[in-house]
This record gives structure tokens, C-alpha cells and sequence, in this order.
């Protein structure tokens, strides 16, 4: 009874998360960059502070850690046309020139940070590898659209 009441706060706070913020980001890659964020890089622990209140921060780290696998998943599992779309949808909420946006992830790939821990390497390398590819079409596009200058 314990571990299904347990699931079932799970599930709601997923559903609150899903709801109230993940829907609110355009794009799985921008929801990935933002889910593993919440993640704190010396621990592998979430934290959310509205989820934390409403539910408890169990509940929430149980939450934020699933749904981090659910849109990781989703992008492993799309084409390399769509996670070049998805790859450019981001790119485009960042501020940054195509260009500079491709140069500075395929250098500092900072995509590997992202990538849930329980994550198996397969799956890893997969997603990495799909990621670079990604970078390459969306840089090449750039190459082939020449850039016009924009008006002040």
C-alpha cells in the first residue's frame, strides 16, 4: 500500500511539473536542459522548491529524476531530422548566432551533462552521437543560408 501511494504522489507531481512548467518550455531539448538543471552536479539529487512544497522533496527528487528520463528517452528515441529541429528550436531561445551557438557546443558539449544518471552507456553514446550529428546538419544549414544582417 505504501510503495503504491508513493507511486501515485509520483505521478501527481510529475503531472503538476508537466503541467504548471514543462509545458510552458518550447521544446524537448530546452525542457532536457532545464529538467537536468534542477539536478545538482556533486549529488545527482533534483530539487524543485514548488514541487518540494506541494508534495515533499522526496516525492519531488522522484518527480523531476523521472521526468528527466521520460523527455530524455522521447529525444533518444527521435530522428536525427528532429533533433535537429529541436537542436534549433533551443538554439534560438539562447541568444546566441547559429554559429556561435554550434561552436560553443560542439567545444564545450555541454550536452553530456544533461544525460539522466541512470542512464545506461549505450544509450549514452547513442544520444552524444545523435547530438553531434544534429550539430553538424544544423551547422551546415547555416553554411548553405547565407546570414543576412539584421536591422537595428
Amino acid at each position: 500500500m505504501q510503495g503504491s501511494l508513493r507511486c501515485a504522489e509520483v505521478e501527481a507531481a510529475c503531472q503538476d511539473l508537466s503541467l504548471r512548467t514543462l509545458a510552458q518550455i518550447d521544446g524537448d531539448f530546452a525542457r532536457l536542459i532545464y529538467l537536468a538543471s534542477t539536478r545538482d552536479y556533486n549529488t545527482g539529487e533534483y530539487y524543485h522548491d514548488g514541487l518540494a512544497w506541494q508534495f515533499s522533496e522526496k516525492i519531488a527528487q522522484d518527480a523531476l529524476a523521472l521526468c528527466h528520463q521520460m523527455v530524455f528517452r522521447r529525444l533518444v528515441l527521435c530522428s536525427v531530422k528532429e533533433l535537429v529541429a529541436q537542436l534549433e528550436t533551443y538554439a534560438s531561445s539562447t541568444h546566441l548566432s547559429p554559429s556561435d551557438f554550434v561552436r560553443t557546443w560542439s567545444c564545450l558539449q555541454p550536452y553530456r551533462v544533461v544525460i539522466p544518471r541512470e542512464s545506461t552507456a549505450i544509450t549514452r553514446y547513442f544520444f552524444i552521437s545523435n547530438v553531434r550529428t544534429a550539430l553538424a546538419v544544423f551547422d551546415s544549414r547555416q553554411v548553405a543560408a547565407p546570414q543576412r544582417p539584421q536591422s537595428a
